[in-house]
C-alpha cells in the first residue's frame, strides 16, 4: 500500500482548519498531520472532540505571516517535505482595515506559498471566497467575470493572482460559500442570534432587501471531504480531464451546494425553528438602508446587542462564547452569493452529503451551541 500523505494545515485552528483536521484525523487518511495557528488551542472555542486532532503534538504555535517563522512551520524531524499544504489562515473577520488583510490574508498567502514552491510540496491548496465573483443573474462559474464585493473577496482575489505566478507552485484555488454547521460562529450564528433576541423581545424578524437575494451556502462536512477530495484528484494524474485551454492553468473549484439558499430559504428556516414571525421590509425601507447602511447597521446592532447580554446572564453564561448578534454592514450588502459548483462533481467525481440547508441540520448548529455552553 502506497503511503499515507503528510499533511500542513495553516490557520488549522481556524473553523475549517479544525475540522478538516478531524476529518483526517477520524478517517486516518494521513501520516502526520501538523496543525499551525498563531492562536493557542485553550483559547480557540474546541469542542472536546477536536483535542485530539488539534492539540498535542500535532500542534505549532506560530504566526505564518511572518518569514522568520517558516522554517519552524515547515521543517520535520525526517528532513522530508510535507505532500499537502492546506491554507485556512487568512483574516476572516469583516470590516477590517485594508491593511490588517493586505498581512494577515494576503501576507500569509504569499509567504506559505513561496515556502511551499521552494519545497516541492506536491499540492497547496488555497481557500478563497465566492465574494470575488461579479454577481449575475446565473450563478457564477470559475471562469465568470471577477469584481470582489467584500475586503476579504478583494485580498482573496489578490492571493489568488498573486500565487498564480509562483514558478512551480503546485496550487489548487477552493472558493467557498458560505460555510455553516455545527459550531459556526459566522454568517447562519449571526442569523440565529438576532433570531433568539427577536422570539425574546415577542416581535417579528424583519429582512432587507428580498427574499430572492441569493446566499448560497455549504456544510463544513462537505467542505472538509471537498478539500480531501481535490488533493486527491491533483496528486493523482488530473492532467487527464483537466483542459487548461478551457479552464486555465490553475485547477480552480467552487465548494457550494446545491440548494440554491436565499434569503427567503434561510427566513422560512428560522421562522420554523423559533417560531417566530419572518418577513422583508419593503422597497422604500430597502432603499433608504442601501443609502444608509451604516447608521441602520448601527440602529440593529443598538437594538439587539443589550437584550442578548440580558439573555446570556440570565442563563448564567458567565464566559461568553464566539456567538454575537452583532451584524456587520459588509455581510448586509444586497449583493448575491451565488455560484455553479457542477466542475466539482464532474472532474472530481466529488458528491454532496448535505446538498441543501434544511431546519434539521439549523438545528444541529444550535444543539451544538448547546452543548459548548454558548446559547442562552
Amino acid at each position: 500500500m502506497a503511503e499515507k500523505p503528510s499533511v500542513l494545515i495553516i490557520g488549522g485552528l481556524g473553523y475549517i482548519g479544525r475540522f478538516l483536521a478531524l476529518h483526517i484525523h477520524q478517517n486516518e487518511l494521513a501520516s502526520e498531520v501538523r496543525i499551525v495557528d498563531k492562536a493557542l488551542p485553550q483559547l480557540a472555542w474546541l469542542a472536546p472532540e477536536f483535542d485530539e486532532a488539534c492539540a498535542g503534538s500535532k500542534f505549532v504555535q506560530a504566526d505564518a505571516s511572518r518569514e522568520q517563522a517558516l522554517a519552524r512551520i515547515f521543517d520535520r524531524a525526517d528532513g522530508k517535505q510535507w505532500d499537502f499544504v492546506f491554507n485556512c489562515g487568512g483574516e476572516t473577520r469583516y470590516s477590517q482595515e485594508d491593511e490588517v488583510y493586505k498581512l494577515r490574508s494576503l501576507g500569509l498567502s504569499l509567504a506559505v506559498g513561496k515556502e511551499a514552491a521552494k519545497r516541492g510540496v506536491k499540492c497547496f491548496v488555497e481557500l478563497s471566497t465566492g465574494m470575488v465573483y461579479k454577481p449575475d443573474s446565473s450563478p457564477s462559474k470559475e471562469q465568470d467575470k471577477l469584481k470582489p464585493w467584500s475586503k476579504i473577496g478583494v485580498f482573496k482575489l489578490q492571493a489568488e493572482e498573486e500565487l498564480a505566478k509562483i514558478e512551480g507552485l503546485n496550487l489548487v484555488i477552493v472558493r467557498l460559500a458560505h460555510v455553516y454547521g455545527p459550531y459556526a460562529s459566522q454568517w447562519v450564528a449571526t442569523a440565529l442570534c438576532m433570531a433568539r433576541v427577536y422570539k425574546a423581545l415577542e416581535s417579528d424578524m424583519k429582512w432587507l432587501w428580498t427574499k430572492d437575494l441569493r446566499t448560497n451556502t455549504v456544510h463544513i462536512q462537505d467542505v472538509t471531504r471537498a478539500l480531501w477530495a481535490i488533493t486527491g484528484w491533483y496528486t493523482t494524474g488530473k492532467k487527464a480531464n483537466w483542459d487548461e485551454k478551457t479552464m486555465g492553468k490553475v485547477p480552480t473549484f467552487n465548494v457550494v451546494d446545491k440548494g440554491v439558499t436565499t434569503q427567503g430559504a434561510m427566513a422560512n428556516i428560522i421562522g420554523q425553528v423559533f417560531g417566530i414571525e419572518t418577513s422583508f421590509q419593503g422597497q422604500v425601507i430597502s432603499m433608504f438602508a442601501k443609502l444608509n447602511l451604516e447608521s441602520v447597521v448601527d440602529d440593529v446592532n443598538d437594538e439587539l446587542l443589550g437584550p442578548w447580554a440580558d439573555l446570556l446572564s440570565e442563563a448564567g453564561i458567565t464566559r461568553p462564547g464566539p456567538l454575537s448578534p452583532f451584524m456587520e454592514k459588509e455581510l448586509l450588502k444586497d449583493t448575491d452569493l451565488s455560484m455553479d459548483g457542477s466542475r466539482l462533481e464532474k472532474i472530481v467525481g466529488f458528491k454532496y452529503e448535505k446538498p441543501q440547508i434544511s431546519k434539521e441540520l439549523v438545528e444541529e448548529v444550535i444543539e451544538s451551541y448547546k452543548k459548548m455552553n454558548w446559547w442562552p
